[in-house]
């Protein structure tokens, strides 16, 4: 699948890796579309981004974004080719916290909508008008792809980290089921899982906690780059036979027990 001239739907687009990746569109001729609660900054272009103030976890937000993105595609000439689900939020509670009280039904709801609910709901509603696309020229016939983002912690989480790591977990479940289900019109799946990455998430990392993690880093030895995730999607992208996978982005990194 080719950037240029074709368009995408990036949630969490105006902030850490959706950004990075909206300016890496931007910079091979795409159009994006940006689905955040944020507007994202002027450096993008407006006519190449436009904008929709969306609330991931409301199927009604989510699907005035989608009919405003292909009305855009309308004006474009520039076909909606795939979605790259970013938005996603960070949460930690220990299923018994310290007072020996439960988690917090409502935090595990929140984390559940965002990360997991959310990306099924803007997936399924965008694929309503990628699967009636002319495909591209070739012999495959492709019609778009839909790439998710997961986590290490899917696959090493800490403590605190149920509700996250089962969001992340159940993402990385989905890829193959919905590669199979898509495989008929020509869309691909993939999934990453990034690692430790520098974004807002890490921001709010106490010292103590990022120096016991960046002991742990085995290469390179620090946080991966918003524009190491953006090359991944684009590799994703024009790497047709890629699908149906879940890629850990993680310079050969784990997760460890404990901070």
């Amino acid at each position: 699948m080719k950037i240029e001239n074709r368009t995408f739907i990036i949630s969490g687009g105006s902030s850490g890796l959706g950004l990075a990746t909206a300016h890496l569109f931007v910079t091979h001729k795409g159009y994006v579309s940006v689905l955040d609660v944020e507007p994202p900054p002027s450096d993008l272009p407006s006519s190449r981004v436009k904008y929709f103030k969306t609330d991931i976890t409301s199927v009604q937000d989510i699907q005035k974004a989608v009919d405003g993105t292909v009305a855009w595609t309308n004006e474009t000439k520039a076909p909606l080719r795939g979605v790259i689900n970013c938005a996603g939020v960070g949460t930690a509670s220990r299923i018994i916290d310290s007072n020996d009280e439960p988690h917090d039904p409502e935090l595990w709801h929140f984390t559940v909508g965002v990360n997991l609910t959310g990306t099924f709901d803007l997936t399924r509603l965008a694929l309503r008008h990628m699967v009636r696309l002319e495909p591209e020229s070739g012999p495959d016939a492709e019609r778009g792809v839909i790439i998710m983002v997961s986590s290490s912690a899917a696959f090493e989480g800490q403590p605190g980290q149920a509700g996250y790591a089962a969001t992340k977990g159940a993402i990385a479940s989905m890829t193959l089921p919905l590669s199979r289900d898509l495989a008929r019109h020509g869309i691909r799946v993939m999934t990453i899982a990034p690692s430790l990455f520098d974004s807002k998430m890490m921001e709010r990392l106490t010292d103590k906690a990022r120096n016991s993690i960046e002991k742990d880093l085995v290469y390179p030895k620090r946080f991966g780059q918003p524009d190491e995730f953006a090359q991944t999607v684009k590799w994703i992208l024009e790497t047709l036979y890629m699908n149906g996978e879940t890629i850990r982005l993680s310079g050969a990194g784990r997760l460890p027990a404990k901070m």
